[in-house]
């Protein structure tokens, strides 16, 4: 149905004053109210608040608005509401005489007045970001608006409908001439033509039925969800209703999602989802719902500039040109054939049919043994960083020829690290290509009879049965070309197959040849595509391999160190985890990426992308550290035993650990974990003394061994912690100086209530034998205790016969930066100290040590010994670790980064009210969420929230403290200055543009 011409789309609404608009309240509806003017692109819209509460939105219709067709609106809105009740909508209120479109006549203009219920809630159109399931609500709410208007019926109408998308290309194609922005509409008008171009085989084959045509950020209201999200509720303004593709209903849903902060097209596959198990999608609904969302936001564009255009002082219309350009950037940004393999792959209908099979490859002979790189995040040869290197992957074709390789081929459809960039979490690593390297020339043959085009000295094309062959970086075209009697570049001749078309002749340190195999008609697909649509890319880049090898050469590849589980999916591996590990075992994230490698502070998952790790305060020295995993192989060649064999690493750790202490903490023992360190600790107090009584601290975690676990208190990790403490336990308030009882200059009076509390138990009859504490409080979310805290309680316990355990586990090894220790920051030594973690830097090692007298008294439990605590390979562990923390200046590192990661969260703390305080000191840092700073009621689930979307922006966080609204932030050591500030900038971004 074409469209007579643009004047005839949307004039400039009638004026219509305030007093007009009272009157027509109060005498067509009989309600009295206060008006308040919402906008609108082409009617009026005011929302009507009443003395008795109930609100209204007031709407007068465009001129261009039919009677028919707002009676029709009205019969849908009771008819969805029948079949969705939940739903919020905005029910029309009849007029004193009954009737619900009231015509009136303003300026000798006639127009159609509605009241309608305000439905309560709001719009996310603030392009703030919008988490994947917010999307989804989003396709769910289209789906349940799509299958309660199913059985709407609303005829044709005689008029063209300007949102209708089967017209979208004839509005485009009358707008856009008449744009002053040439440029732009030259683009808009492309888009929609080849939109148009995708739909028309399938347009006749969609199904027609009543659409809102107008479900959007902007017409669908939200209430504030438990994590601070929006989540939608209800739908509003349906004033584009009318007969239209059933799936352009989604279409419209999904071009309003492309222009939120940080969404782009694979953010939609939330809501295709959800729509679909709603409104099942049919094949070719599938197939044309991308150029759908094209032609949605070339209309929008189009549309939106005429109109800003015609009525230039439409502030409504005026303000959404940028959003709508944006939608549109987005939407041409990956070709639809991607994004429709992509949605068949997530809706379960089949896959696109492949290429056709080669009678002859391209590589007729070989010339003697293939080898397929391995550049995955699985990769053997990619150790120590080398992975990072601009010439990683011609070092390791350089290896592989070194090997005796005569031809070297990369993998397709291999995440290839050597693409991942710690800078960009989203770098473009899924190769849908293969790069052939050979020891010497080789000649190249058609694998099937096409055309042959040749782009540029080095590259062709062949292309049959709608597949292109693009093959870059070869030699010898003018050649083969001379031989058939060519005429050189730009010849389109037939070729059978098995003709050759050209030569690869391999220089060194040149480039490989590429090939690629698409049926994309874009003149040059990309050669690596981002993660987040790979089914679509794969689909329309399919394999190659078997174009370029005869079969015979073609033996499956070795597997993989990791086993079966090397090519399983992150969905995948983790239905095998909950088969088979303990679900209590729990794991961060919702559906976690799949990480299996780690560099300096990054973990890289098996799609190549690069996260900042800030989390992981075991590997002090940083991921993956080449002098380590060389100490440790080294060692293990040699030997590996238990401690009570004689040699010299367990001495020379055990002096080193002396060393770090003071006077007289001279005594060392070798564990394992830290669990297993604080077990001990508590043994040796109770030895001493011959007192098994413990006084410890609230919100504390020591460990999971029976003596740990009892004198941990924290509910976040067991929520009976408080109550089912055994007796011997002594629990003190938590001294939280900011959320405890005592806050701030106030924190002063937790150390005397303290020591009254162990005078007490003392008098009872009951000194304590052991005192324990984290001398910098950790679970809490890395805070200082309170000057002075660990002195005053010390005095008291030693006063009583008891020990004092520093449970250095987590603080201990430099984290703080300004001190070695945390008991340091006290100005205290402690009896017996813990270490772990740190101390192995992944590897399970851990220590306990104390004064010589300590030590002897646990002669009289028997002895202590421990498998592995001490063996040759964690001393040497231990030991290297010590090493590189001195040589790589690792604490100074944490003083200096620490002290600029903290100024940088502090200012963030200045302009976002959502953190309450900024904890710690060195990379020992906690960054409390709270949803009010004068009450300090924990934001929890905001702060789950946040670490999902950070996760997100390539940052690796967790929450910790009781009220899990603390960000942990204990990152390697090796954190650079530039990793410090990345973090800030993620974190800003979430807190500004929404989680």
């Amino acid at each position: 149905m074409a469209i007579p011409s643009a004047d005839w789309l949307t004039p400039p609404m009638v004026a219509v004053g305030a007093e007009t608009l009272t009157a027509v309240l109060e005498e067509r509806f009989g309600v009295r109210g206060t008006l308040q003017d919402l906008g609108s692109q082409q009617d009026l819209n005011h929302r009507v608040r009443t003395e008795s509460g109930g609100d209204h939105v007031l709407k007068i219709a465009n001129p261009t608005t039919r009677p028919a067709a707002l009676d029709r609106q009205v019969r849908a809105v009771e008819a969805l509401t029948a079949a969705a009740p939940d739903l919020r909508l905005p029910r029309a209120r009849p007029g004193t005489d009954g009737a619900f479109v009231q015509r009136i006549t303003v300026n000798g203009v006639d127009l159609c007045a509605r009241l309608l219920d305000h439905v309560p809630g709001e719009p996310i159109m603030d392009s703030r970001y919008l988490a994947p399931e917010v999307v989804a609500r989003l396709g769910e709410l289209s789906g349940r608006v799509a299958a309660g208007l199913a059985a709407v019926d609303v005829p044709e109408q005689d008029d063209a409908r300007l949102w209708d998308l089967r017209n979208g290309l004839a509005v485009v194609e009358a707008l856009a001439p008449q744009l002053t922005d040439r440029a732009a509409a030259t683009r808009v008008l492309a888009a929609a033509r080849a939109a148009h171009a995708h739909l028309a085989p399938l347009a006749h084959r969609l199904p027609v039925q009543t659409i809102h045509g107008d479900v959007t950020d902007n017409n669908v209201v939200c209430e504030t969800g438990p994590q601070g999200r929006p989540r939608p509720v209800g739908v509003i303004d349906f004033g584009d209703l009318g007969p239209g593709w059933g799936v352009a209903e989604l279409a419209v849903t999904c071009a309003s999602v492309l222009h939120h902060h940080g969404c782009g097209p694979a953010s939609v596959l939330p809501a295709v989802r959800a729509f679909h198990a709603v409104r099942p999608l049919e094949a070719d609904e599938i197939d044309a719902l991308w150029p759908l969302i094209v032609l949605r936001c070339a209309v929008l564009v189009a549309s939106g500039r005429f109109d800003a255009l015609q009525d230039p002082d439409n502030a409504y219309a005026a303000a959404a040109l940028d959003r709508e350009w944006a939608m549109l950037e987005a939407a041409l940004s990956v070709p639809a054939e991607v994004m429709g393999a992509h949605f068949r792959a997530a809706t379960g209908h089949p896959a696109p049919s492949g290429p056709p099979t080669a009678p002859h490859p391209l590589l007729v002979e070989p010339g003697g043994s293939v080898t397929f790189l391995d550049l995955s995040v699985l990769s053997d040869d990619l150790h120590g960083g080398a992975w990072l290197a601009p010439d990683a992957e011609a070092a390791s074709a350089a290896r592989a020829f070194a090997a005796g390789a005569a031809v070297v081929l990369t993998r397709h459809g291999e995440h290839r690290i050597t693409r991942s960039r710690p800078e960009d979490p989203a770098a473009a690593t899924l190769a849908l290509g293969v790069e052939l390297r050979t020891a010497g020339p080789v000649t190249l043959t058609a694998p099937w009879a096409g055309t042959l085009v040749h782009h540029g000295p080095h590259g062709v094309t062949l292309t049959a049965d709608g597949w292109r062959l693009i093959i870059e970086g070869i030699e010898g075209i003018g050649d083969i070309d001379a031989g058939r009697g060519g005429e050189g570049p730009g010849r389109t001749p037939t070729v059978r197959a098995g003709d050759p078309i050209g030569t690869f002749a391999p220089r060194d340190g040149g480039p490989p040849a590429h090939v690629l195999l698409t049926r994309l008609a874009d003149d040059a697909p990309p050669r690596f595509a981002a993660p987040g649509l790979a089914p679509g890319w794969l689909a329309s880049c399919p394999d190659p391999t078997a174009l370029i090898l005869p079969a015979g050469a073609l033996e499956p590849a070795p597997t993989p160190p990791a086993g079966d589980a090397a090519d399983a999916s992150p969905a995948e591996l983790l239905a095998r985890r909950d088969r088979s590990f303990a679900a209590v075992q729990e794991h961060y994230y919702e559906a976690p990426p799949r990480v299996e490698r780690g560099w300096r502070e990054y973990l890289l998952d098996t799609e190549g992308r690069c996260y900042l790790d800030v989390l992981n305060n075991v590997t002090i020295l940083g991921h993956g550290h080449p002098r380590l995993a060389g100490a440790v192989h080294r060692q293990w060649q040699r030997l590996n035993t238990n401690s009570r064999f004689h040699y010299a690493s367990v001495v020379e750790l055990s002096e080193r650990l002396a060393e770090l202490l003071p006077a007289p903490l001279d005594q060392v023992f070798l564990v394992n974990s830290g669990s297993e360190a604080v077990d001990l600790a508590l043994r040796l107090a109770w030895a001493a003394t011959g007192r098994q009584d413990t006084v410890a601290i609230g919100e504390a975690y020591h460990g999971w061994t029976y003596a740990s676990d009892a004198v941990s208190t924290s509910i976040a990790d067991n929520p009976g912690a408080l109550a089912s403490r055994p007796d011997w336990v002594h629990a003190l308030p938590a001294p939280n100086a900011y959320r405890g009882v005592h806050r701030g200059t106030g924190a002063g009076r937790y150390a005397p209530e303290a020591v009254a509390a162990i005078e007490a138990l003392t008098a009872s009859g009951r000194p304590p034998g052991a005192f324990i504490c984290e001398p910098y409080y950790g679970n809490a979310g890395g805070m200082a205790l309170p000057e002075g805290y660990l002195e005053q309680v010390y005095t008291a316990v030693r006063a009583a016969g008891g020990l004092c355990v520093a449970d250095e586990v987590q603080v201990g090894y430099g984290r703080l930066g300004h001190h070695f220790w945390g008991f340091e920051q006290q100005g205290v030594v402690p009896d017996v100290v813990t270490v772990a973690k740190a101390m192995g830097n992944g590897h399970p090692l851990g220590a306990v040590i104390t004064t010589r007298e300590i030590a002897a008294a646990y002669r009289t439990q028997g002895y202590f010994f421990s498998s592995a605590g001490g063996s040759p390979v964690s001393s040497v562990v231990g030991l290297t670790v010590l090493d590189v923390l001195r040589d790589e200046k690792l604490q100074d590192n944490a003083r200096t980064v620490g002290d600029r990661l903290r100024a940088g969260l502090q200012e963030l703390a200045e302009r976002h009210p959502l953190i309450g305080a900024v904890h710690g000191s060195g990379l020992y840092l906690g960054v409390e969420f709270v949803r009010d700073r004068s009450t300090r009621e924990p934001a929890t689930e905001e702060t789950a929230a946040i670490c999902e979307r950070l996760r997100e922006l390539g940052v690796i966080v967790q929450p910790t403290s009781d009220r899990q609204c603390v960000l942990k932030i204990k990152p390697p050591l090796c954190l650079t200055p530039d990793s410090a500030d990345r973090f800030v900038s993620a974190l800003d971004d979430t807190l500004t543009h929404g989680w």
